[in-house]
């Protein structure tokens, strides 16, 4: 048995550490006790540090969540690492370092990644680690063995995006440790262009004297912080308590300031458009409440439900109308046409809340008929209805049974009555109803639908809802963008924007089209037209860049990368055929492309087995937890032993490099999951030496290029515009640019198009021309390279056609070969270890020892365009800053050579 160690972060994570069972926790002590030191050893397992980075950046929260332990005992210990978190949050990151070896996750297509689960799932195991816990949050659970007198690192990142709700945003942490911890830390540290107009912290286990000691909150203009890090001794639960007094909910919010209509962010051609105004006139409501009086809402459903509808009636305003309507194995309604709010009605309709009872099956579809009539009688009927804000809100807890049960045909029954005229919401009580079937019902019909837990706090989840569309301020809210600057928008049509809400819009913005950039908004509001238009502040742009740089450009992005996800995969729920496999194909693609384990991707970490040989899969959980004894046993994984190195063949099979777009060059190292990558910043014009063999004098060598159509203040991007192959002893030149291909160019031999579709060997060489695609070149005795063709597509970032170099085989070159390129021909190695948050939050750091230097690197992303010259593969590497220095012989200038040839 072990101890288990827990932080609970319900936004944020649940981090669980475990080696021996926890001790009851003695009474608090009170802030003036004085502690004593204490011994944090374990079962010889130490908890060295659990932290939670939390960075926002306009509403974008980029987590990371990192623990350190140490088994400082001569045996083998098995610790767990469990994470919860939010069930809207994608994860993007996750490693572990032991042993002095990183072990990366990789994210892949799905359907790959469990290829090799196929027995697992067979016998009934669970093979993956994510698995739903509790309403809103998922938990990411692994076991790993690690050995005597080792350490090892944690680290997982998820990123999210705060929804506003109530006038705040909210940042829920449960904190749970049952341990002491030697450094504890959460860090919330949040930039708002707007400006932070409060920042709160509250917590349910600290007395207010000792959170106000503990907790450092600070805001000013566009920053704040938040940050909890207590001594050994403040987390404490008594003087001399070997347990901890953290234990409960930690919970930050904020909001922003709302002075400006207009809130526009622009970076690196995306944009996020928020709006939620402030200071209008709330709407009057035609509100009608469609409740499922079935006999399965029997006992504390049916208990709750009144007491949440009498609450609600009390908080009906006095301009609105309102009627209920009740289904079970027949339909009625209380009035059968809306009603004014006075307290005479609300007073009979209350009193016919307590009394009625239950009855028979579930006419779910009559139910909606009718509460769909009396909306669209009352609004036809009454002109003064005709400017209210008509809502429906429908309850039920199961399956329809009576009547219309077939579902298709509810849904377009429903669609049809409802005409897009207004918003249905749909509250699913319990876990027996057909969620997704009500959550495609209120997505057809512009609403929302939400799941109410069998709890004791039933009455107050349905108190919350209400609370949060009980005051519209505008409908039919259009956000309109013109149609030639912008692509790939987020939703930005809603029926209703509510008070303490915020609608979010996101989207592309075509190159050199910032200037003619604006946002229209359309809406009605209390009986008048709704009307405004935004425009993009540069010089605020430009100053918030500074501030901000690179992580404003990444989160801005990433933002409508997620919200983009998430609104392909709403979708899909409601589509069939074709056009469900070009959504989910689109999905697969962006979740690929930015790194996000979504439903349709997993992460797999290489290198880590179980004693089946199993690699961990991290993926999305299913719906609702899983019956126990269908989870498995549980799957512990054991770090591999260090190996020594293999030796080599008599032909050694060196790395494979390649250099391609700005210019990226990536070297892939045999025997090493991830490559190593770092660029070249030179001036256009310049000619750099890639590849040379001293033993034959070959040599193949590239001219940078610019960006020609660079927007003002973008940085400046180079690609190779010219390469020259050359093969001294056969008086062998090859010129290629993205117009022509020139063979000895010198002595006027003859010129290829891309539009052709050739081969031809001449004096050892062989060279294939793939047309509008690549050329391959193979030199006898030498090697075979790829020039890889890039052409101006429609919505290219970059305006100038640019070329990829890519080496295939290079094992016959000589041990004397060199260049930029070339001196990474044959076999070294290199070791990363020591994995850290980095400047950049968004990314990890590392150190690299290589050619006996000590580097600081970056993990990151860089694209292999050999076989898609369109999309690309994306390739996980570590970067090298500076030029490559350190890795590279010399400086990048030795580099640096006349000509091409």
């Amino acid at each position: 048995m072990g101890l288990r160690v827990l932080l609970c972060v319900s936004l944020v994570s649940l981090l669980t550490l475990q080696a021996l069972p926890a001790q009851a926790s003695p009474q608090r002590p009170k802030s003036s006790e004085k502690r004593q030191a204490v011994d944090t050893t374990v079962d010889g397992v130490v908890i060295q540090s659990l932290k939670v980075h939390c960075k926002v950046t306009s509403r974008f929260a980029h987590y990371v969540i990192t623990s350190q332990v140490v088994n400082s005992a001569d045996q083998p210990k098995e610790v767990a690492f469990s994470v919860e978190i939010p069930k809207t949050a994608f994860i993007s990151d996750f490693a572990i370092t032991a042993n002095g070896k990183a072990f990366i996750g990789d994210i892949k297509e799905k359907a790959i990644a469990w290829k090799q689960y196929r027995k697992a799932a067979v016998s009934g195991e669970n093979a993956g680690l994510v698995r739903a816990s509790g309403r809103t949050m998922e938990q990411f659970t692994i076991h790993l063995t690690i050995g005597p007198r080792s350490k090892s690192m944690f680290r997982l990142t998820y990123e999210d995006v705060l929804k506003r709700n109530l006038m705040q945003y909210d940042i829920d942490i449960k904190v749970k440790p049952k341990q002491l911890v030697h450094h504890f830390e959460i860090d919330v540290d949040i930039f708002e262009p707007q400006g932070i107009r409060k920042l709160d912290v509250q917590t349910s286990f600290l007395p207010k004297e000792l959170a106000a000691q503990l907790i450092k909150k600070s805001f000013s203009g566009k920053k704040g912080q938040v940050l909890f890090r207590p001594t050994v001794g403040q987390q404490q639960s008594c003087p001399t308590c070997s347990t901890t007094l953290l234990d409960g909910e930690f919970k930050v919010t904020y909001d922003v300031n709302r002075d400006k209509i207009c809130d526009l962010l622009v970076a690196n051609n995306y944009f996020a458009h928020f709006f939620a105004p402030q200071n209008l006139t709330n709407l009057n409501k035609n509100l009608v409440f469609v409740i499922d009086i079935s006999n399965s809402m029997e006992g504390q459903k049916v208990k709750q439900t009144k007491e949440a509808l009498l609450k609600i009636l009390e908080d009906v305003r006095p301009g609105d109308y309102f009627d209920l309507v009740l289904f079970g194995s027949q339909v009625q309604s209380w009035r059968g046409s809306l009603v004014p709010a006075s307290a005479a009605n609300l007073q009979a309709a209350q009193d016919f809340v307590r009394r009625f009872s239950l009855a028979g099956a579930t006419n779910l579809n009559g139910g909606l008929l009718l509460g769909i009539e009396i909306l669209n009688k009352g609004q036809r009927s009454n002109p003064e209805l005709s400017n209210h804000a008509p809502i429906l809100i429908m309850l039920t807890d199961g399956e329809p049974t009576e009547g219309e049960t077939d579902r298709t045909q509810i849904l377009k029954n429903v669609r049809s009555a409802i005409g897009g005229k207004f918003p249905l919401y749909n509250l699913g009580f319990g876990h027996d109803v057909d969620f997704s079937f009500l959550e495609v019902m209120s997505m057809e019909n512009n609403g929302r639908a939400q799941r109410i837990y069998e709890d004791h706090d039933a009455t107050q989840q349905l108190q919350g809802f209400y609370n949060q569309v009980a005051t519209p301020l505008l409908v039919d809210v259009e956000l309109q963008y013109p149609k030639d600057t912008v692509s790939e928008l987020t939703q930005h049509s809603h029926k209703q924007y509510y008070e303490g809400s915020e609608i979010v819009v996101a989207g592309r913005i075509a190159d050199q089209k910032l200037s003619s950039f604006k946002a229209d908004v359309r809406a009605h509001a209390d009986g008048r037209e709704f009307k405004t238009t935004c425009l993009v502040d540069e010089e605020e742009m430009k100053k918030l860049l500074r501030e901000r740089g690179h992580m404003l450009e990444n989160h801005v992005e990433r933002l409508w990368a997620y919200l983009t996800i998430q609104e392909l995969l709403a979708k899909r729920m409601k589509l069939e055929g074709a056009e469900k496999a070009k959504l989910m194909a689109k999905a697969l693609q962006m979740s690929l492309a930015y790194q996000f384990v979504t439903p349709l991707t997993s992460m797999t970490v290489r290198g880590l087995v179980d004693e089946d040989g199993l690699e961990p899969v991290i993926d999305k959980s299913t719906v609702g937890p899983p019956p126990l004894e269908m989870l498995g046993p549980k799957r512990t994984f054991v770090l591999p032993a260090q190996q020594p190195s293999p030796t080599h063949s008599s032909v050694p099979v060196g790395p494979i490099t390649t250099v391609d777009s700005d210019p990226h060059f990536i070297i892939h190292v045999p025997r090493k999951e991830d490559a190593l990558c770092f660029n070249i910043n030179e001036e256009p014009g310049v000619v750099l030496n890639l590849v040379q063999d001293p033993n034959t004098g070959f040599s193949v060598n590239g001219q940078l290029i610019g960006d020609k159509a660079r927007s003002p203040g973008q940085h400046e991007g180079t690609y190779f515009g010219r390469l020259g192959i050359a093969n001294p002893v056969t008086d062998f030149q090859l010129e290629v640019t993205p117009q022509n291909i020139t063979l000895n160019p010198g002595s006027h031999g003859p010129v290829f198009s891309w539009r052709d579709q050739a081969s031809l060997r001449q004096d050892g060489v062989m060279m294939t021309i793939h047309r509008k695609r690549n050329l391959v070149v193979s030199v006898e005795d030498g090697g075979t390279f790829e020039v890889v063709l890039h052409r101006v597509w429609k919505g290219s970032a970059i305006h100038q056609a640019f070329l990829g170099f890519y080496v295939l085989d290079s094992h016959r070159m000589s041990a004397r070969t060199h260049g930029l390129l070339g001196q990474f021909f044959h076999p070294f190695d290199y070791k990363v270890f020591d994995l850290h948050p980095g400047s950049d939050p968004t990314k990890t750091d590392a150190t690299m020892v290589v050619k006996n230097q000590r580097l600081t690197v970056t993990r990151g992303l860089q694209k292999d365009f050999s076989k898609d010259p369109r999309h690309g593969a994306q390739v996980t590497c570590w970067f090298v800053h500076n030029n490559g220095a350190g890795l590279i012989d010399g400086v990048h200038t030795d580099y640096i050579v006349p000509a091409i040839f």
